[in-house]
C-alpha cells in the first residue's frame, strides 16, 4: 500500500534541537511532506563554541549560522517570533501570520532572562551570547589586575559545565598573558558543587580542577542583585563582593508563549514521556531546554545541547514513521556525554546514562589535549552533517 502524506509538520526554534529535528525530518519524511522551521531571527550561534569566542579560539562569525541556506535542503523557513501555540486546533500564530500543522516540535529552549536579577544587563558579560563572550573576551585580554568573578545567578540553566569552563578557560588567557598572578578567579554559584545533577564524585572532580588552578569556589552563595557602579555582587544576607570582571549565567525562564499554551507544567516548562518526548497534547512534541523531565533522586535531567540532539532524532523518526504508516519505536534512551574545557589546548570528557534508575551513572575520563581535539572535530562534524 503507497502512503501519500502531504502534512506539514513545524518546527518551533532553531536551536541545536531544532535544527537537528527539521533536518532529519527533511530526510525521513516523503518528499510531499512539509517540513517548516520557525525562529525570531535569521541566524543561529552554534552555542558549544560560544566559550571559545570568549578566549579568542573563535570569532563570531565562524561559528554563526545563517539559517536561510537551511532553504536548498528543502526546509521552510519563517523568521518571526511565534505568538500563540493552539496545539488543540493545529495551529501557531506569529508575526508574519498563521500557520497550521499536523505535527508540532517544539524547541524553543529556555530564555536568557537578565532582566530578572537587578544589576545584571548593565554589570555582567553575558557568557551565553555572541556578544557577551565577545565583550568579555575582549575585557579579559585587557585585564592587567584585580578580581575575574564567574556567577551563577539562578538554576536551573542550560550548559550545566560552562560557568567552570568559563573559569578555566579565563584562568588560561590570563595565565599566558602573564598576569595571572595579579588576578584572582571566584566562582560564586547556587549549587552544592558543580554539575550536581551528575553527582558529587563529578562535581568533586571538577572542584578539583578549579582548586588546581587556584580558582576559589563559593558553593550555596544566592545572589540578590548586582551594583555596577560599585562593581559588587550583593549576596543573600547583605554580604557584598567586589569585582573587576563578572562573566555571568542570566536567569533563565520558559518562553512566555509556552507559559501561555496549555502545555507547560507550573515551571514553565515543557512535561513530557521521557522516552517518546510527546506531550498531552496529541501530535505535539517538545524537545530541549524547553523540557522538564524527571531523573532519579528528585532530579531533572539537565539542560545541554546532546540531549537536544538526541531527542530530535527520536522525534523525527516517530513524526516520520506515524506519517509514514509504520509502527514508532524510536525511544530517547538517556545518554549524554559533554567536553569540559580546561585551556591550555586540554579538556576532560564525561558521560553517561542519565536514566539509570536509582542515579545518573556518569565517567569522567582524564583530561587530556585528545579530548580537545575531539571538541574541535565534533564541531566541524556538526556543521557538515546538520547545516
Amino acid at each position: 500500500m503507497i502512503i501519500v502524506s502531504d502534512k506539514t509538520v513545524l518546527v518551533l526554534g532553531a536551536g541545536i534541537g531544532g535544527l537537528v529535528a527539521a533536518r532529519e525530518l527533511r530526510r525521513r519524511l516523503d518528499p510531499t511532506d512539509r517540513v517548516v522551521l520557525v525562529d525570531r531571527r535569521s541566524t543561529s550561534s552554534f552555542a558549544p563554541s560560544l566559550l571559545w569566542v570568549m578566549s579568542g579560539q573563535r570569532r563570531a562569525d565562524q561559528i554563526t549560522i545563517d539559517l536561510r541556506r537551511l532553504r536548498r535542503r528543502g526546509i521552510e523557513i519563517v523568521t518571526a517570533d511565534v505568538l500563540e501555540i493552539d496545539a488543540a486546533r493545529g495551529k501557531v500564530s506569529t508575526r508574519e501570520g498563521g500557520l497550521a500543522f499536523d505535527r508540532l516540535v517544539v524547541a524553543l529552549g529556555a530564555d536568557l532572562a537578565p532582566d530578572a536579577m537587578p544589576g545584571f544587563s548593565e554589570g555582567a558579560h553575558n557568557v551565553y551570547t555572541i556578544e557577551g563572550a565577545t565583550s568579555a573576551g575582549e575585557e579579559l585580554r585587557g585585564l592587567r589586575e584585580g578580581r575575574v568573578v564567574v556567577l551563577v545567578t539562578r538554576t536551573p540553566y542550560k550548559c550545566p559545565a560552562a560557568p567552570y569552563e568559563a573559569a578555566l578557560l579565563a584562568e588560561a588567557v590570563l595565565r599566558g598573558r602573564g598576569v595571572r598572578s595579579r588576578c584572582s578567579i571566584d566562582v560564586y554559584t547556587p549549587e552544592p558543587y558543580p554539575m550536581p545533577t551528575a553527582g558529587p564524585l563529578l562535581g568533586g572532580a571538577v572542584a578539583d580542577m578549579l582548586d588546581e588552578r587556584g580558582i576559589t569556589l563559593h558553593a550555596q552563595t544566592t545572589t540578590e542583585s548586582i551594583e555596577p557602579d560599585s562593581r559588587e555582587i550583593v549576596l543573600a544576607g547583605g554580604e557584598r563582593v567586589g569585582y573587576d570582571l563578572l562573566l555571568g549565567v542570566p536567569p533563565h525562564r520558559a518562553p512566555d508563549v509556552v507559559r501561555d499554551s496549555g502545555l507547560a507544567a507550573e515551571s514553565g516548562f515543557i512535561p513530557v514521556d521521557r522516552g517518546t518526548l510527546a506531550t498531552p497534547a496529541e501530535g505535539v512534541f517538545a524537545i530541549g531546554d524547553v523540557t522538564t523531565i524527571p531523573i532519579a533522586g528528585e532530579k531533572f535531567l539537565p539542560k545541554a545541547g546532546v540531549f537536544a540532539e538526541g531527542e530530535a532524532m527520536v522525534v523525527a523518526r516517530r513524526i516520520a514513521d506515524d506519517l509514514g504508516g509504520r509502527r514508532p519505536g524510536a525511544v530517547f534512551q538517556g545518554k549524554g556525554s559533554c567536553f569540559i574545557e580546561m585551556g591550555d589546548g586540554v579538556a576532560a570528557f564525561a558521560g553517561g546514562d542519565f536514566y539509570a534508575q536509582d542515579e545518573p551513572k556518569i565517567t569522567l575520563r582524564r583530561p587530556g589535549r585528545h579530548w580537545h581535539l575531539a571538541k574541535i572535530g565534533f564541531e566541524q562534524y556538526w556543521k557538515r552533517r546538520w547545516l
